[in-house]
């Protein structure tokens, strides 16, 4: 009985001791219960500033705008326009947002809109903390970033309902889909994501490259093909009456950005913004570094024929980061494109955890200088610049992998 009571007491006694607690704020094996609590706090977040924080409309009339064309019978994408201009998304956007459109009463109701996009928020929260709980890389404390200290995020979502949260909502479907094996239904999520908005098309020479090595080149061509087959489906009710202007106009890849709104180019006159050899210049940069990493950096995790899962976000999210340093500009709502990913990102590299803090908050300040500055361009220019250095040296690059990687499974 001494003995029983003795255990006990040291079992309450750890239960109140710092280091009980701490290991939920640092183990990356432990994460769920920090998950749990902050996202019932981001629902209580998401509802308060739907409540008390003004709506400002930016884009959301011009969506509706255009959805409703279609809904009106015209399926040619040159009559399809809205308030900022012509429809310049794929079809599953427009599908989507007919949806949203008869929800809330031909998109009148915008309270209604915010509530359901901030039920998207917090879906793919979910599915963010779902992939950093199989990668087991990120402390738990890290989520905090994720979850509360970004006003810009929330305001993409809830106070301005863009596009592109319901794209990368896809995408994070798609990598849960990759790291559980799962390549046919990934790439299927993959293709409806970039049917929404094509900045997904980012991810894609990590996709291909990860599908070469985990599926060979026939498993590749028929993956290939389940990522073909939604987009030409989707699209066919308007590539059977203006087929080019289809294809044009949803993924125009030469479209011009507007300066007044650019977050990362600030730090140069708006004519050379505009100059097509200075575009040319961050293509061939954004290929060249793309090129640099496959070859010198994952080219090293080959030896075991398969990539180990453990590998597969750092891909996919590191080609995408790439994009993101060489695009020809950022507007704001293009934040959610790779802010989930940065914290994965920035605990991958070899940077001391101080520098990667500080990292995040001014990448942050500058997503949310507005207008953009000189200072606030050139500061994110920097950060990354960091980044891309830490992740050159990730650890995971010169660890060669054991013969039981190629067949783990990540609990």
């Amino acid at each position: 009985m001494a003995a029983s009571s003795r255990m006990r007491w040291k079992a309450l006694k750890n239960a109140f001791s710092i280091q009980f607690w701490t290991k939920f704020a640092l183990d990356p094996s432990l994460p769920i219960p920090l998950m749990v609590v902050l996202f019932v706090a981001e629902m209580l977040v998401n509802y308060i500033v739907i409540q008390r924080i003004k709506y400002t409309e930016i884009d959301w009339v011009a969506y509706m705008q255009e959805v409703g064309g279609v809904v009106n019978g015209t399926y040619d994408y040159s009559q399809l326009k809205g308030d900022t201009g012509p429809l310049v998304y794929p079809a599953g956007f427009v599908y989507i947002f007919m949806g949203l459109f008869y929800l809330t009463g031909h998109g009148t109701n915008v309270r209604l809109a915010q509530y359901i996009f901030g039920l998207l928020y917090l879906v793919t929260l979910l599915l963010v903390f779902h992939i950093y709980r199989k990668t087991k890389i990120v402390p738990p404390y890290v989520l905090f970033f994720i979850c509360c200290a970004s006003y810009r995020i929330h305001s993409i979502y809830i106070l301005r309902m863009f596009n592109d949260p319901v794209a990368m909502v896809f995408m994070y479907m798609a990598i849960g889909l990759f790291l559980a094996n799962h390549w046919g239904w990934g790439c299927l999520f993959y293709s409806l994501g970039v049917s929404v908005k094509m900045n997904l098309l980012l991810f894609s020479p990590a996709i291909l490259l990860l599908l070469l090595v985990t599926q060979g080149t026939v498993g590749t061509i028929k993956h290939l093909t389940i990522c073909a087959v939604p987009q030409i489906l989707l699209a066919l009710p308007f590539l059977l009456v203006n087929p080019r202007a289809y294809i044009v106009m949803s993924f125009n890849l030469g479209r011009q950005f507007f300066y007044k709104w650019t977050v990362n180019w600030r730090t140069i006159p708006e004519t050379t913004f505009l100059n097509q050899y200075f575009q040319a210049t961050l293509l061939s940069a954004h290929i060249g570094v793309l090129l640099l990493f496959i070859f010198y950096k994952w080219k090293r995790l080959f030896p075991g024929v398969k990539f180990g899962l453990l590998m597969l976000p750092i891909q996919n999210q590191l080609a995408n980061f790439i994009g993101m340093c060489f695009s020809r500009s950022l507007h704001y709502q293009f934040y959610v494109w790779y802010f989930h990913g940065l914290h994965y990102l920035l605990w991958c590299s070899t940077l001391p955890v101080v520098l990667r803090v500080l990292v995040l908050g001014l990448i942050e300040m500058a997503w949310n200088t507005y207008p953009s500055t000189v200072l606030s361009s050139s500061l994110l220019h920097v950060s990354h610049g960091i980044i891309l250095f830490g992740l050159w040296y990730c650890p995971a690059y010169y660890t060669k992998p054991s013969k039981t990687v190629e067949a783990q499974k990540i609990d």
